[in-house]
């Protein structure tokens, strides 16, 4: 047995100088995968107090306790972020990274108030929510908003790969893939969840709600790098609400405000605001909604 193992060990240290790009040896020392899920879960912790932990928290614990988990949130993640803002510039000072996390802390406050009208809006859309508590405990869209509001902050901060990291991180453990890049403003709610992709460039208004495998998707991958940094994604305004299955494609794609999209739509261009967008007889229909519900109905041609 000790034979063959060896001679495996060999054919493995062949390969690690045959195929390149799947070794980081010799080289620099990359942000940690196993540390950015503890520090995610630490976070979640001073986000939620109580709501993470194995044991009830009491008020007068929490000076203390938020002081001890920031601290020690802080130094994990200022490692990490070192690591990786070296990746571009190798000798880059440890102060910009503490001016990075002194930035980051200074917003959790404000992103706390954020995530409450997130809670706020999944309560009120879902008639089978029993209580806030049961959204924060049970939803994963709860924990995936949190954590990409957590690192859309390091996004814009130009960290690079942590807040993909985080946002993965989110992914593997709800099904919901948001990218750190996207642009999210308040009252956001997916229900169930499993499935949604929102892409990098998207910009999403306040009071959105959107059901599973819902996808905000680039018109295509075929410049590769070319579209670095160009917007790839859809704008979605405010009080807009999107049902199970639907694409919606493009960066020029801008959907109206208070717009409904039906389920299993797949749409590439904008739509005026006050928009039912459905299938009918296998032909997609634009609607607006105000004159749908009177009985009178104003289409657009698509």
């Amino acid at each position: 047995m000790d034979k063959a193992l060896n001679h495996v060990v060999q054919e493995i240290l062949a390969s690690y100088e045959r195929v390149g790009g799947l070794n980081n040896t010799d080289g620099l020392n990359l942000p940690s995968k196993r540390s950015i899920a503890a520090i995610c879960v630490d976070l979640l912790q001073i986000l939620f107090p109580g709501f993470h932990d194995e044991e009830a928290i009491h008020k007068n614990s929490l000076p203390v306790l938020t002081r001890h988990r920031l601290t020690s949130a802080v130094e994990q993640l200022e490692e990490q972020v070192c690591k990786s803002l070296r990746l571009d510039d190798p000798q880059c000072p440890a102060s910009r990274a503490k001016a990075i996390l002194l930035k980051f802390c200074q917003a959790l406050p404000g992103l706390r108030d954020l995530l409450g009208t997130d809670i706020e809006a999944a309560f009120a859309g879902d008639p089978a929510a029993l209580s806030r508590e049961e959204v924060i405990l049970s939803y994963p869209f709860i924990e995936a908003i949190a954590i990409q509001r957590l690192a859309h902050g390091l996004y814009q901060s130009d960290v690079p790969m942590i807040p993909r990291m985080m946002t993965e991180w989110a992914h593997a453990r709800t099904g919901i893939d948001i990218h750190p890049g996207a642009s999210i403003d308040s009252h956001f709610f997916i229900d169930h969840g499993t499935g949604v992709v929102i892409g990098e460039t998207s910009v999403i208004g306040a009071h959105v709600k959107m059901y599973q495998g819902v996808a905000l998707i680039g018109r295509s991958l075929s410049g590769g790098q070319s579209l670095k940094g160009v917007r790839r994604h859809p704008t979605i305004a405010d009080h807009v609400t999107i049902y199970a299955g639907t694409t919606i494609m493009g960066a020029d794609t801008v959907i109206g405000a208070g717009s409904t999209i039906g389920a299993n739509v797949f749409l590439t261009h904008s739509v005026p605001e006050q928009s039912l967008v459905v299938y009918e007889e296998n032909q997609l229909r634009i609607l607006d909604k105000r004159k749908h519900k009177t009985g009178e109905v104003l289409e657009w041609s698509i």
